[in-house]
């Protein structure tokens, strides 16, 4: 008698999970936490470098149109005509930053605005109203581009200093009702600064000749509402020498230089920027 075959029946193979556990799933979602919060600071980083390159390109722009400026009149603009309060009349206050307007390809701006009457004045209203970019820095976390309805402004010229002795006279090169020429920075143009961040000073416009200032503490330590360096870059602000160079200024520049570099025929020895 044949005896039948047995089969045998295989059980079949269970094939593992390809999925993570919750553990394995943790340790990627806090890996992924740790690297973003060491990517993080280097994007802010990254940005506010940007930021500050697009700030001392305004600033080489307004060099430029400085130099083309003195090119064309053999001085350099006064930092404020007929500033208020004046000795009698109404008075302009019109700002250096006014007259920079043609060489900063704005023509039809300049054009448009009445400068026989003040910058205040309803008259230019429409044309003060215009946002320039190059007068702005991008750091700038403003809440409007038109303080009082006016196109904002975040650069001052130098009228001088106060750190080292009383300026009278004005020590600087931005000077009320007066116009400076390269001929009269004896300090040097590589050694004077003419225009420096202001950043959103109360009355920081364009066409307002506010804009000009007297340095007295060290860069961005003044209190609010003081017109003086400041800015809202870490560690310092961008400065543009006569030269029509641009530099970084450190908040732990020794104050004697600060007050050194912001006049233009003290004598003072400061070392290059």
């Amino acid at each position: 008698m044949t005896r039948p075959i047995a089969m045998r029946v295989r059980a079949p193979r269970v094939r593992a999970a390809s999925g993570l556990t919750l553990v394995e799933l943790l340790v990627v979602v806090a890996i992924i936490g740790i690297l973003a919060g060491l990517l993080l600071p280097a994007v802010q980083s990254a940005r506010e470098a940007a930021r500050r390159t697009q700030c001392q390109n305004n600033l080489k722009q307004i060099g430029l149109a400085l130099h083309a400026y003195h090119a064309a009149r053999e001085r350099f603009p006064a930092g404020c005509l007929e500033w208020r309060p004046g000795p009698t009349g109404p008075r302009r206050q019109l700002a250096w930053s006014v007259f920079l307007l043609p060489h900063l390809e704005q023509q039809p701006l300049y054009d448009s605005l009445d400068l026989s009457k003040a910058f205040d004045s309803p008259a230019n209203a429409p044309a003060a109203a215009t946002v320039l970019n190059v007068y702005l820095c991008p750091s700038a976390a403003r809440t409007t581009l038109r303080p009082s309805g006016r196109g904002a402004c975040d650069y001052g010229g130098i009228y001088g200093e106060r750190i080292n002795s009383p300026n009278n006279p004005p020590k600087g090169t931005m000077l009320y009702e007066k116009a400076i020429s390269i001929a009269q920075i004896r300090d040097g143009t590589s050694h004077t600064l003419i225009v420096s961040e202001d950043c959103q000073f109360t009355d920081g416009q364009w066409i307002n000749g506010r804009n000009v200032f007297d340095q007295a503490f060290a860069i961005n330590a003044a209190p609010p509402g003081e017109n003086d360096i400041r800015s809202e870059h870490p560690a310092g602000a961008c400065g543009l020498l006569a030269d029509g160079s641009v530099h970084f200024l450190t908040e732990t520049m020794d104050l004697k230089v600060l007050g050194g570099i912001c006049t233009r025929a003290r004598g003072e020895v400061v070392p290059d920027l």
